[in-house]
């Protein structure tokens, strides 16, 4: 596993970025370029449950271990869904469990500067780089709007 960092600074305010990220509608816009049906599920609890997955129940499954609410959130991947059923077990889930994914808000002087860091396979690396890079150019976009 390699750990992948990204960073954007955006004239908004924490809060406004920190919504845009997570809500329903936004998190499917800015996530599109990893995946065009990408959404997300969450309680929004440390310990409970979060699913990151497209529109056939495709993707992962992880718990919230560290939240800040407009300043930080921390996920650890458990394991994978496949048509909405989660593997938590399998050899392929092994590589996932445990990884971490981590969005960082840092706001002054009213511009946020939103970091990303994510541990993934090397194999992985060029797809997240292109997904993070044009996801946070649209968070930017949508936070700048008046």
């Amino acid at each position: 596993m390699i750990t992948l960092k990204y960073d954007i600074k955006i004239h908004a305010t924490a809060q406004k970025v920190w919504n845009i990220l997570w809500d329903t509608h936004t998190y499917s816009q800015w996530t599109q370029s990893f995946c065009e049906t990408s959404q997300m599920q969450s309680d929004w609890k440390i310990g409970g449950e979060t699913l990151f997955q497209d529109a056939n129940g495709d993707g992962m499954v992880a718990t919230i271990v560290e939240l800040e609410q407009f300043k930080k959130v921390v996920f650890k991947h458990l394991g994978i869904l496949r048509n909405g059923i989660a593997d938590t077990t399998s050899a392929e889930t092994q590589e996932w469990n445990g990884t971490f994914e981590q969005y960082h808000l840092d706001e002054q002087d009213g511009i946020t500067t939103l970091h990303a860091e994510v541990e993934t396979a090397e194999e992985y690396q060029e797809m997240m780089d292109r997904g993070f890079q044009q996801g946070f150019a649209v968070v930017k976009s949508l936070a700048e709007q008046p």
